[in-house]
């Protein structure tokens, strides 16, 4: 039940708040030209739905190759300090020997 409440206060809070937002002209022409051009894009992409295609498997093959850098960055990363601790470890260790 609170779940039902929260996301029905959302949706209530985002279409009040669109609403409110649409008393101003520059709000609702700006509107009016993102509706314009979804629906360009979507009248043409149904046109061409090869293309469409295409487009969606470029997008998200760039988008595999960017977070495959993202975490081969990240490993890296974890590596340098790994590194860093263990020469931090091991100089502890030479000097409580000696």
């Amino acid at each position: 039940m609170g779940k039902r409440k929260l996301l029905m206060g959302i949706t209530l809070g985002a279409v009040v708040g669109g609403a409110t937002a649409l008393f101003d002209r520059e709000a609702r022409e700006y509107a009016k030209d993102k509706l314009t051009a979804a629906k360009s894009n979507s009248s043409y992409f149904m046109s061409h739905p090869s293309e469409a295609i295409h487009n969606l498997r470029d997008a998200f093959d760039q988008f595999n190759q960017t977070f495959a850098d993202g975490a081969a960055n990240a490993i890296n990363a974890l590596e340098q300090v790994e590194t860093t601790l263990d020469k931090v470890a091991n100089k502890k260790e030479v000097k409580e020997i000696q």
